[in-house]
């Protein structure tokens, strides 16, 4: 079983124990899940990815059979009605780990990586219409500035890029990621056309980002987290760019501030305790530099954790 990064800061921060319930709302390859049940939890494991829950289900499948494990193929975005659904509204913790799964970087065929040539794809689940391919030959190039430059701040070289690809679809689609970086590295200057992997990496961000509509979908998902935790229950979240984990860092604030009065006012007038989180992470937490050089995707990874006051 694939070792998740920052596993074990992870699995600290939740402290799971006999008996409770926990959701790990992207259960991947099962890292996670795998340690929780190892503490005899019961726990929901929540995917979007079909190859990725099928692949849990044969992994796990004793833990299944006698109910400690729940599979569903899910978006975190419905967390609550699946929670409930699957009777975890009682959570005693929930995981969020954003991150792509190995299994969806190193297969071609997914088109999550410009490292191999691959169909245009990105999508986390089959039912899903919306491809980068689909993106890229719709998007007017205002449109592809603006993915570029919001999901994947590419601030630099997104018109280039932009302008490149509505002047190659003219002549015939963009049909693979090896074409797309091609024409990523082309619209750099000569001189640094060697770091063209910097620029191509937030390009592809940028896609996948929009292709299954990721901050929008946790924007929905942290309100529902912390409305089926149990009080003392915690929230995990391990985020790998910085639009991600400013999402995370903004709800924890808001919800952990004792007083709701608007910010630009000198004193407190609603005398109000409204606070329903407390942050366990001042700053977030990083991988050490052992992780890092065992796996340098850890690099970027960022982890938060609150507790649930009420």
């Amino acid at each position: 079983m694939h070792i998740p990064v920052l596993y074990k800061e992870a699995i600290e921060f939740l402290s799971p124990s006999r008996g409770q319930k926990f959701v790990d709302a992207t259960a991947g390859g099962g890292g996670h899940t795998e340690a929780l049940l190892e503490k005899d939890t019961q726990v929901l494991a929540i995917d979007r990815d079909e190859e990725a829950m099928e692949s849990l289900r044969e992994h796990f499948a004793p833990q299944i059979e006698n109910g400690r494990l729940v599979p569903r193929v899910a978006n975190f975005a419905d967390l609550e009605a699946t929670a409930t659904g699957a009777g975890f509204e009682g959570a005693s913790g929930i995981l969020f780990d954003l991150g792509l799964s190995s299994n969806q970087l190193d297969r071609a065929e997914r088109g999550f990586a410009f490292q191999k040539d691959g169909p245009l794809d990105m999508r986390f689940s089959k039912t899903q219409t919306v491809t980068a391919s689909s993106i890229l030959s719709t998007s007017s190039e205002t449109e592809l500035i603006k993915i570029f430059w919001d999901y994947g701040e590419e601030k630099r070289f997104a018109r280039k890029v932009a302008r490149a690809v509505v002047n190659f679809r003219s002549i015939k689609p963009i049909a693979s990621t090896g074409e797309l970086f091609e024409l990523i590295k082309r619209c750099l200057p000569p001189p640094i056309r060697f770091r063209a992997g910097d620029t191509a990496r937030r390009i592809f961000q940028s896609l996948r980002i929009s292709v299954n509509g990721e901050l929008e979908d946790l924007s929905k998902a942290l309100p529902q987290a912390l409305s089926i935790l149990i009080p003392k229950g915690r929230i995990v979240v391990i985020s790998f760019h910085s639009l991600e984990d400013r999402i995370v860092k903004n709800f924890f604030n808001q919800n952990s501030r004792q007083c709701i009065c608007p910010q630009d006012f000198p004193i407190c007038q609603c005398g109000s305790n409204n606070a329903r989180l407390k942050i366990l992470t001042k700053k977030p937490v990083t991988a050490t530099p052992e992780e890092i050089e065992r796996n340098p995707r850890a690099r970027s990874a960022k982890l938060r954790a609150a507790e649930k006051i009420k």
